[in-house]
């Protein structure tokens, strides 16, 4: 991913943490994904006071882009209000690679600073079904 397009993600996911809702963690999350369409969708997390129904902000930027038509994410931006990194849950490791193999995943600290992953990297042994042949 280029730098211009990583500044754009950068750019979003903050934006995006803005928006967040959390009342009970205080943890702000912002996310955005880059689809092979060149288009960029943004989310937060939304927390809920029955935890379990928390969503999270790299399912709600997903969710977003294919609700849209996009369905093949190339890079997520990931970043949140804390000094350290927030890392991808293993439930939206697992949503996001049913839309990319390869998936760029970049975290961003508070602070600037950036770690960089492939989405196989965080995600070795990823469940999947093969489609039925129609």
């Amino acid at each position: 991913m280029d730098q211009r397009r990583l500044k754009e993600l950068e750019k979003a996911a903050k934006q995006a943490m803005k928006m967040a809702y959390s009342p009970y963690s205080n943890i702000k999350v912002g996310a955005a994904v880059l689809c092979s369409d060149g288009r960029i969708y943004s989310g937060c997390n939304i927390e809920n006071s029955s935890y379990s129904l928390t969503i999270c902000a790299e399912r709600v930027a997903a969710s977003k882009a294919v609700s849209s038509g996009s369905k093949k994410i190339r890079s997520i931006v990931i970043t949140s209000n804390l000094d350290g990194f927030i890392y991808p849950c293993g439930a939206c490791r697992q949503f996001l690679s049913e839309f990319g193999n390869n998936i760029d995943v970049v975290l961003l600290s508070s602070t600037g600073r950036i770690k960089k992953y492939k989405l196989s990297e965080l995600l070795p042994y990823v469940f999947r079904l093969e489609p039925k042949p129609s």
